[in-house]
């Protein structure tokens, strides 16, 4: 038993510490650390695990896990439970790592790409009645508490898995730039119909007050004349202002008219054009998702068919099939015990004597 004092706490000479071994390193290595106390956090610890999708991209996540430990002061069943783990830190790496990998391998890369905290979160933590995700993850057996988990890193393993994950970010920026621009030039036409519409609608609006300061022109010159004029001459002057201001009247109203059809065709052209532009849009944004869609699962499955090519065949069979061909003709022409050989085809004509005479050499003159 432990004595406590005021000045601290002793044991007995009868009694003996036990070493701690504890897992240490990223990724979690057993018997890196020995303590003789048990630190009750809250603390985080550190480690590096491989996982797989769906697909078959591996990648490599480094993640910190936040942790303590649930003590009771009161409850001595309790306090033992502590050390009924001897290695709390790697027994809850692997168990932490196994629940991960088990969540990522239901998924193909391209869903953990953008929803990697959630998918870790919720293999970690687990989830509650109301399908949200838990506060924290409690191992009954020591009374262990996960609180938290930090993603520091998310890297491809493969070398293929790496570039085909830049040149999809590098495509989506390209798509997005382009959308941005295609947003601005279709803003820019769309301000531009619309200042066309308004100088269209100033011009008639000009159109119409001319109209009426010219039927009063006419009134006016009509009532001149009807003073200076009697009798027939007065009501011919007459009648004439009143046919000039009848038709100054159809002339308004005929501008109006005019002018409140072009409005309407102006803001009808305007929001056709403005439908056409937001299909267009919409069209270009599905079609550029499809081609991503497209390309990345290419790309997963050209890599997965080339692993799975080298795994199947080995490298040992690759080798032996690419010198094939030279070792069966060695083989050959050493069965049948030919030291010099000449190999031509029927398209190509070949000169023997020549031939001959430069592979036994020149005869000697004859002797007389």
């Amino acid at each position: 038993a432990v004595v406590s004092t005021q000045s601290g706490h002793y044991g007995r000479a009868d009694e003996h510490f036990t070493q701690l071994s504890l897992s240490g390193g990223k990724p979690k290595r057993p018997n890196c650390i020995r303590s003789l106390c048990l630190l009750l956090g809250p603390d985080f610890m550190t480690d590096i695990i491989t996982v797989e999708t769906s697909d078959h991209a591996r990648l490599a996540l480094q993640l910190s896990y936040n942790w303590h430990f649930e003590l009771s002061k009161d409850n001595a069943e309790n306090a033992a439970a502590l050390f009924a783990v001897p290695d709390f830190v790697g027994d809850s790496c692997k168990a932490l790592a196994s629940r991960i990998r088990g969540a990522v391998a239901a998924v193909p890369f391209d869903d953990f790409h953008r929803n990697s905290a959630r998918i870790i979160r919720t293999s970690v933590f687990g989830l509650d009645e109301n399908m949200k995700v838990k506060d924290s993850f409690k191992f009954t057996a020591n009374k262990l508490v996960i609180t938290n988990v930090d993603i520091q890193s998310v890297e491809p393993v493969d070398q293929r898995t790496r570039d085909s994950l830049q040149k999809s970010v590098q495509l989506a920026i390209e798509i997005t730039t382009n959308s941005q621009e295609a947003s601005a030039r279709h803003e820019a036409e769309r301000l531009e119909q619309g200042a066309k519409g308004k100088l269209e609608r100033q011009k008639i609006h000009d159109e119409a007050e001319a109209e009426k300061a010219r039927t009063e022109l006419l009134k006016l010159q009509s009532l001149s004349a009807a003073v200076e004029s009697t009798g027939q001459a007065k009501a011919e002057a007459l009648s004439r202002a009143e046919s000039l201001k009848i038709e100054g009247q159809a002339a308004v109203e005929q501008a109006q008219l005019k002018a409140e059809a072009q409005n309407i065709e102006a803001e009808n052209e305007l929001r056709r054009i403005n439908d056409a532009r937001k299909g267009e849009l919409e069209y270009i944004s599905s079609t550029n998702g499809l081609e991503i869609s497209k390309a990345q699962k290419m790309a997963a499955i050209e890599t997965g068919k080339f692993q799975n090519m080298v795994t199947t065949l080995g490298p040992e069979n690759i080798a032996r099939i690419a010198t094939s061909g030279h070792d069966n003709q060695l083989a050959m022409l050493k069965a049948l015990g030919l030291q010099s050989t000449l190999i031509t085809d029927g398209s190509t004509p070949l000169n023997l004597f020549n031939t001959a005479k430069g592979l036994v050499g020149a005869l000697p003159p004859p002797q007389h």
